[in-house]
């Protein structure tokens, strides 16, 4: 090897240091009351309801309705908008047709000591009131309610839709389609005749909050109207659901409802913690004895510190996951077998020098050797990964929609949490091959430049 080489594993082991250093402290600037963060740190990572406590609750149709997927769909966007109006953004949100029901989990609200889950679940399930109102959604009174005159309510909307209409580049733009019924045609003519020729605007609303505020830019008498604006299709349905759920003819009752306690999510997450601190350091002790120099450095490679990394949305191409209990004991599971690559490349290293290779030599051949079991093994493992985040993940989900042909039969799943355990067992894997097998080989080969280092006795051998 050329001597250049020896700082190979210096550099590598600065590069270690930087990222898990970014990874538990973040970047960002503050510049007034504006902060702009650049890389995520521990401090922003989401933790899941079994953590930080919070409701899971299943809503089904009262009185045994059959709901359609349709209704379900649109009865989804009213909770989801229900929670947004009560500043409740981390929550999971997704209907299960084959079920019939609404599965709906959302955390305790920070700093909120006053916070009422039950009131917050019964908010969620009453039937959504929808209006559309002379006005924008600046028509409201001193408590924030709509009071502008009533033109439509959501029984006169037979359906909403979403559809395409040409627009003046040569292309199409999506747009959201209002088929209204015979008692809402008259009164809907009657009031886009009076605002066309002052283009003046129609406000929809639910419940209490502005959905959209159209301007008339026409008379719509045939009871037909379009609602222009959308970006994309997905824009468009969503506020066709919405729209669809004001019509609902059903009320959603609670069918199962659980609460979790900020307390016991915290006393979990503190023994999970205690937990993988004493099985990385009983690793690390493993390691180091029995293989000496490599097992060394494969305690330095930093595939927690990856693992965390993808969990807090460090990596621009992936989003930040929720850190759940069964989260946390993935990663200490990955950990383990994380080390099985370097207990198959320090095994292989320590055959070739009993073989009477030469060290340089026996780590070329121990670290090629070992390489294609390494693959065998961690791949039936992303396979489980998979399977685990196909089968308990969100149905919308990448990995839920490529194995819908083997889960089909049995519908949207409520052990979402599992899917935690399949996402840090991939992001080990996948980070074994990064840091367990690249980077450790590159400082073990740096390494065995030095004179000091040299002695096979270090790598499991018997001495030169």
């Amino acid at each position: 090897m050329k001597k250049g080489n020896k700082a190979v594993f210096f550099i590598v082991f600065a590069l270690i240091l930087a990222f898990a250093a970014s990874t538990i402290v973040g970047l960002d600037y503050q510049y007034g009351d504006i902060s702009t963060t650049y890389i995520h740190g521990l401090d922003d990572i989401r933790l899941g309801i079994d953590i930080q406590g919070g409701v899971d609750v299943t809503f089904e149709p009262e009185n045994g309705i059959e709901a359609t997927e349709q209704q379900l769909a649109a009865a989804t966007e009213v909770i989801k908008l229900r929670l947004a109006t009560l500043n409740i953004n981390d929550s999971e949100v997704y209907s299960d047709a084959k079920s019939n029901r609404i599965i709906v989990r959302f955390p305790w609200q920070a700093g909120e000591k006053n916070f009422d889950p039950e009131a917050a679940v019964d908010e969620l399930g009453e039937t959504a009131v929808l209006t559309f109102r002379h006005g924008n959604q600046k028509n409201v009174d001193e408590n924030g309610n709509p009071n502008g005159e009533i033109i439509l309510q959501g029984a006169d909307v037979a359906e909403a839709g979403t559809g395409q209409q040409p627009n003046n580049q040569g292309g199409a733009d999506w747009v959201v389609t209002l088929k209204l019924t015979d008692e809402g045609k008259q009164a809907f003519a009657d009031a886009t005749t009076q605002l066309a020729s002052k283009k003046g605007t129609i406000a929809i609303w639910m419940d209490n909050y502005c959905i959209s505020a159209p301007t008339v830019s026409s008379a719509i008498t045939d009871g037909n109207a379009v609602i222009t604006g959308s970006q994309s299709y997905e824009e468009a349905k969503e506020l066709a659901d919405k729209i669809n759920s004001g019509a609902l003819p059903f009320k959603l009752t609670t069918s199962s409802f659980k609460t979790i306690s900020p307390t016991l999510g915290t006393g979990a997450l503190r023994a999970m913690v205690i937990s993988g601190i004493i099985a990385f350091g009983l690793i690390a002790i493993y390691m180091i004895i029995l293989y000496r120099l490599p097992g060394t450095v494969a305690v330095m490679a930093g595939q927690i510190a990856g693992t965390l990394a993808a969990i807090t949305g460090w990596f621009g191409f992936m989003d930040s996951s929720t850190l759940t209990i069964p989260g946390i004991a993935g990663i200490i599971l990955a950990v383990g077998m994380g080390v099985d690559a370097n207990i198959i490349t320090g095994e292989r290293i320590k055959e070739e020098l009993n073989r009477g290779k030469n060290l340089n030599a026996a780590l070329r051949s121990g670290y090629q050797r070992a390489l294609s079991a390494i693959i065998d093994g961690n791949i039936t493992t992303i396979i489980v990964a998979i399977i685990l985040m196909g089968a308990f993940g969100v149905p919308t989900s990448v990995f839920a929609k490529l194995l819908r042909p083997l889960f089909f039969a049995f519908g949207a799943s409520t052990g979402g949490v599992i899917c935690s355990v399949g996402y840090t067992l991939m992001v080990c894997v996948l980070l074994n091959f990064v840091m367990g097998v690249l980077a450790s080989r590159l400082m073990v080969m740096s390494l065995s430049n030095f004179k000091i280092f040299q002695n096979k006795k270090l790598y499991g051998g018997e001495q030169a």
